[in-house]
C-alpha cells in the first residue's frame, strides 16, 4: 500500500468506526497526517508503527484525549465530536491502557461501577451486585465481587478493567499495550476474553509492539510511518513478523550482531551467593563477570525484579552475601550501592524514573551533579557538554535537549532514561528491569546496541525481561527463575525460546524439548 493509503476491513462488511483525513500538530511536528482507517464490526484491527509513529496521538483523539486540527471521526457512518474522554465512552468508544484507571483500594464491584453515573451503590446495592457477578460471567473471572482488588493479579485486575467497559456498552475496545506486564498465562487468558467479545460484535484495536502477538490476534493489521498510515493488510497475508517490521520502518533490520568480544570477562565483576527477598525469593546465587550479559528471565512473579532491586539495595528485607569487584556491597542500602558503582534502572520509567516535567538535559545529568560541581556549585559548562555528549550517546534528537520528557515517545523516554547509567567511569554493574518494555522493533535495537557498549567497556550487565526474543538476542547467559528460585542456567547457544518457555512454567515437556 502507498503512503498515505486508506485503510479499509474486509470487502462487504459495514464500518462500525470511520477515521476520515485527521491530522493533528504539535508545534513544528506533524504527529498526524491526514490519517484515515475503517474498523469492521466483530474484527480486531492491530495498530503498529515505531515510537513517535502517531499511534499514540490517534489513540488520544478516538478517547476524546486530544482534539484533531481537521478530519472526521464517524461511528456507523454518523459523524461524532468526542469532546473529551466520558464523552468518547457515551459514544461506544474505551480504551484500556497499559496503566489501569482502577483503584486497588475498592473492591471489585465498585471497580466495575466506577465513574458509572447511572448506577448508585447506594440506592440499588441487590441490583449491582447482580449485574457484577453478570460481568464477571461474561469474562470469565471467578471471584467475588465483594473482594478487594488489591487481592487480583495484574491480568485479572486487566481483565476488569474490560469488564466495566463492557458494562458501559463500548462497542470499540482499544487496547494499548495490554500484555506488557503479563504472564503468558494471562495473556491468553485476555486474548480469550478479546476473542469472545469481538463475536458478540464489538470491535478491538489492538496496539503492540509485541508483533507475534499481533499477527496471532488480529484480523488486519494497520501501520503508521512518521505520522501517516502506509499499509493495511490481513495478518493471513503477512508470512513473518520481518515483513512487518520491514513496513513499520520502511526497510529491512538487520539481524542482531553479537560482537565477537561479547561474554569475554574484562573484570571481576559481580557474585551473588544465597541472596533471600522474603516472599518472593527464596535463594539466589549467581556470578556476572566484567563485559558479560546475563539475561534474566521468568514468569512474573517469579523473582526477577526483586532480585535487581535487591542489589540496587531497594529491597530491605533483602539478605545473603553480594560483592562488587571483589569488594562486600550492603544490601538494603540504595547509597551504598551506588558508591559501589551500582547503576539500576527500574521497569517503571514514568514512576521510579524520569522526572516528565523536566527537561531532557536535567534528566540526563540527575544522577552525575556531585561530579558536576565544584565547591557545591554546579558548573553550568560541564553540566550542558555532559548532557550533549549523552544526547548523541543515545540517539535522541539534540535540538529538543530543552523539550521536556513528557513530550517524548515511550522509546525515547527509556533511551534517556538508561543514558543515566551509560557511558560512565563509575558503573561496575549495570541491572536493568525490562530495558525495552513499550519501545517498537528500531528502537529495541538501538537500547541493545548501547547495552552491549556498555558491556563492551568492561561493565558487568544483569538485565530481566519476559519477552523471550529480547532474552535470546541480547544475553550470553540465560538464567531462567521459577518460584524465587534459578532453575536453569546456560549458556545462549545452549538453549531455545522452546528450552526457556518449559523452564519459566516447570514443564515436564522440558526433557523433550531439542536445540
Amino acid at each position: 500500500m502507498t503512503e498515505n493509503a486508506t485503510a479499509q476491513p474486509a470487502a462487504g462488511t459495514q464500518p462500525l468506526l470511520s477515521v476520515r483525513h485527521v491530522s493533528k500538530t504539535y508545534g513544528a511536528v506533524r504527529a498526524l497526517d491526514d490519517a484515515s482507517l475503517e474498523l469492521a464490526s466483530g474484527e480486531i484491527l492491530g495498530l503498529c508503527g515505531h515510537n513517535g509513529a502517531g499511534k499514540s496521538t490517534l489513540v488520544k483523539i478516538l478517547t476524546g484525549q486530544v482534539h484533531p486540527d481537521g478530519g472526521e471521526i464517524a461511528m456507523r457512518d454518523a459523524p461524532v465530536e468526542l469532546r473529551d474522554p466520558l464523552d468518547a465512552q457515551s459514544k461506544g468508544l474505551a480504551i484500556v491502557d497499559q496503566e489501569l484507571a482502577l483503584a486497588p483500594d475498592l473492591s471489585v464491584e465498585e471497580n466495575l461501577f466506577l465513574g458509572n453515573f447511572d448506577l448508585s451503590l447506594l440506592r440499588r446495592p441487590g441490583a449491582v451486585r447482580r449485574r457484577a457477578r453478570d460481568l464477571l460471567s461474561r469474562i470469565g473471572l471467578a471471584v467475588d465481587p465483594r473482594s478487594p482488588l488489591e487481592k487480583l493479579s495484574i491480568g485479572e485486575r486487566q481483565l476488569i478493567e474490560i469488564a466495566r467497559l463492557v458494562g458501559r456498552d463500548a462497542r470499540v475496545l482499544i487496547l494499548d499495550e495490554p500484555t506488557a506486564t503479563l504472564s503468558e498465562n494471562e495473556i491468553e487468558r485476555v486474548f480469550a476474553v478479546v476473542r469472545e467479545l469481538v463475536r458478540e460484535g464489538r470491535s478491538t484495536i489492538f496496539v503492540s509492539h509485541r508483533l507475534d502477538e499481533v499477527l496471532d490476534l488480529c484480523d488486519r493489521v494497520t501501520v503508521l510511518r512518521d505520522g501517516r498510515i502506509v499499509a493495511s493488510r490481513s495478518t493471513a497475508d503477512i508470512a513473518h513478523r520481518q515483513e512487518l517490521i520491514k513496513m513499520m520502518i520502511g526497510r529491512e533490520l538487520p539481524p542482531p550482531q553479537r560482537s565477537e568480544a561479547a561474554g569475554v570477562a574484562v573484570g571481576a565483576g559481580a557474585a551473588i551467593a544465597g541472596l533471600r527477598v522474603p516472599p518472593a525469593v527464596a535463594d539466589f546465587s549467581l556470578n556476572v563477570e566484567g563485559g558479560q550479559i546475563v539475561g534474566l528471565t521468568g514468569q512474573i512473579g517469579s523473582g526477577t525484579s526483586q532480585v535487581l532491586r535487591a542489589l540496587a539495595g531497594l529491597e530491605p528485607d533483602a539478605r545473603g552475601g553480594f560483592t562488587l569487584d571483589g569488594g562486600a556491597v550492603r544490601l538494603g542500602a540504595p547509597a551504598a550501592a551506588l558508591r559501589a558503582g551500582v547503576a539500576f534502572a527500574s521497569n517503571d520509567r514514568k514512576g521510579e524514573g524520569l522526572f516528565l516535567e523536566k527537561t531532557v538535559e536535567d534528566n540526563l545529568v540527575a544522577t552525575r551533579l556531585d561530579s558536576l560541581s565544584r565547591l557545591g556549585f554546579i558548573r553550568g559548562g560541564a553540566l550542558r557538554e555532559t548532557a550533549r555528549r549523552l544526547v548523541d550517546f543515545v540517539k535522541v534528537d539534540g535540538d529538543r535537549i530543552g523539550d521536556t520528557v513528557e513530550h517524548f515517545s515511550g522509546g525515547n523516554q527509556q533511551k534517556i532514561f538508561l543514558g543515566r547509567c551509560l557511558d560512565r567511569e563509575d558503573v561496575k554493574l549495570l541491572l536493568l528491569d525490562e530495558p525495552t518494555r513499550g519501545v517498537d522493533v528500531a528502537g529495541r535495537a538501538e537500547i541493545h546496541q548501547l547495552i552491549r557498549q556498555a558491556a563492551l567497556a568492561g561493565v558487568a550487565v544483569l538485565f530481566a525481561s519476559t519477552e523471550l526474543d529480547e532474552i535470546l538476542d541480547l544475553s550470553d547467559r540465560v538464567v531462567t527463575m521459577f518460584g524465587g528460585r534459578i532453575v536453569a542456567s546456560l549458556a545462549r547457544e545452549e538453549t531455545n525460546a522452546a528450552l526457556i518457555s518449559a523452564d519459566m512454567t516447570m514443564s515436564h515437556e522440558r526433557k523433550e524439548v531439542a536445540l
